[in-house]
């Protein structure tokens, strides 16, 4: 029977996507099959995924199990493992709706493990607020901040900064955090990503562990949400969050997001949770003036230890990133290549290693996003916005795998920084992306040659 259920979730994986299957019917299992009597035993680990599934999937399950099992006509038995109560459904019988995950629902008993208070909450303790450099670009959303950090829960709650990726909004999240922990060592604080809140609420359905997931959320007196956008098409995670989120609000305690997108541009998000992440203070960062570049450069160096001239300074702060995630590692480049080769820190070594091109041409530095959208763009004659589009022209796609896997070699930017770029794909697009070029390239010489006069003319372009 296992291969029977096998064949099942590789059905719902193509029809409901991967994410259905890996949230809900990963945790449930095939009992067992009777088929004297047409009935299917399904095994879900609690009420919760039983529920769900009821309301959501039951259509499904009732078409793609007969058609699997050459019947015409089948029962759905759900054992509830916490309970062992069984309930018969008939495919006629109309369905209840869902068991919400409501704020009465997240106040379990006491008995129930919560959040330890004397833990970190994942806080990066070298991010305070005394390191983060205030300029023109920031400084609304660094006095939001330290507004929040003075006097949470009442002051600009929810507080949501966004911004480009790599401007200082993770920075901000951490130093809220620790400057609250630091002033009530008691409180709970608790920093995620978005990404590690869906795998958490995963998990805590798969096994069985959703009323330790609640009272943990509940018992936290300051959560601090980084990269929001990522719950975007993520229905079930949205509903849990919805309830923690009004869970919290409602006790008064502070709540921070942080996105690269405007709560109200945010395409996947259900429109109350949309309403919820905007009820508060909307702040957002720029990308830094030059005058903040050379600060950050500056005090970065300061905090390593180093003493950087005005002119290296300069030329640091001039080279063509996107952000500070990208400058502050231009300097630590520099730094590191001076401390290896025992060498000092000047202009002509800093030249070295930021304009040079390195591990075999691998990297040349100094090439961003932009110009090898802009050249790639030229060479097969459509325009960046063609290439940051949805349209899945087959040359359009080609030209826009050829930019991604050119992103990927020449540039030091991360898989979701180069898809988010190009349109805001997944790194999973970059990924695939860079696999299919570098096949390509093995089975067609001439479209090597190609690649390598498209290289050839970044080389070219670099500032």
């Amino acid at each position: 029977m296992q291969g029977i259920w096998e064949d099942f979730l590789t059905i719902i994986k193509e029809e409901a996507g991967s994410r259905v299957v890996e949230t809900w019917f990963r945790a449930v299992s095939l009992h067992q099959w009777d088929a004297l009597n047409k009935t299917v035993y399904l095994q879900a680990p609690n009420s919760f995924v039983k529920d769900w599934i009821k309301s959501n999937y039951i259509d499904m399950i009732q078409l793609h199990l007969k058609r699997l099992l050459h019947v015409e006509a089948l029962k759905i038995v759900f054992l509830d493992a916490r309970s062992a109560a069984v309930e018969q459904i008939q495919p006629a019988v109309a369905l209840a709706p869902a068991v919400a995950m409501s704020a009465q629902t997240i106040a379990v008993k006491t008995a129930v493990a919560t959040y330890d208070r004397k833990q970190a909450g994942h806080l990066n303790t070298h991010h305070i607020f005394e390191t983060f450099v205030v300029g023109p670009s920031n400084s609304l959303a660094y006095a939001a901040a330290r507004a929040v950090a003075e006097n949470p829960g009442v002051t600009y709650n929810p507080l949501f900064i966004y911004g480009g990726s790599g401007l200082g909004k993770t920075h901000l999240l951490h130093a809220i955090g620790n400057h609250i922990k630091a002033s009530a060592a008691n409180a709970a604080v608790l920093y995620q990503t978005a990404d590690r809140f869906v795998n958490e609420f995963i998990n805590a359905i798969r096994f069985d562990k959703i009323h330790r997931f609640q009272a943990k959320y509940r018992d936290i007196d300051v959560l601090l949400i980084d990269d929001i956008q990522f719950i975007a098409n993520k229905e079930q995670t949205q509903e849990a969050f919805f309830h923690i989120f009004n869970a919290l609000y409602e006790s008064s305690k502070q709540i921070i997001f942080s996105s690269d997108v405007y709560p109200q541009d945010m395409q996947g998000i259900a429109e109350r949770l949309r309403s919820r992440l905007a009820c508060g203070l909307i702040t957002d960062i720029h990308a830094p003036s030059f005058e903040t570049k050379m600060a950050i450069i500056k005090k970065k160096a300061e905090h390593s230890n180093e003493q950087l001239t005005d002119e290296v300074a300069l030329f640091v702060a001039s080279r063509p990133v996107n952000n500070i995630r990208e400058l502050e590692g231009c300097l630590i480049r520099v730094m590191a290549f001076a401390s290896l080769t025992k060498q000092p820190i000047t202009l002509e070594l800093a030249k070295k290693v930021l304009l040079w091109s390195h591990d075999g041409g691998n990297v040349a530095h100094g090439i961003d996003l932009e110009q090898v959208c802009k050249v790639v763009a030229a060479h097969f004659k459509f325009s960046v916005l063609e290439l940051k589009s949805k349209n899945r022209n087959k040359e359009l796609s080609f030209a826009r795998q050829v930019a991604l896997f050119l992103m990927k070699k020449v540039t030091d930017k991360s898989l979701r920084d180069i898809g988010f770029y190009l349109g805001k794909r997944d790194h999973s697009t970059v990924v695939h992306a860079v696999e299919k070029i570098e096949a390509h390239v093995k089975e067609t010489p001439e479209f090597a040659h190609e690649l390598k006069r498209i290289e050839l003319s970044l080389k070219s372009a670099r500032t």
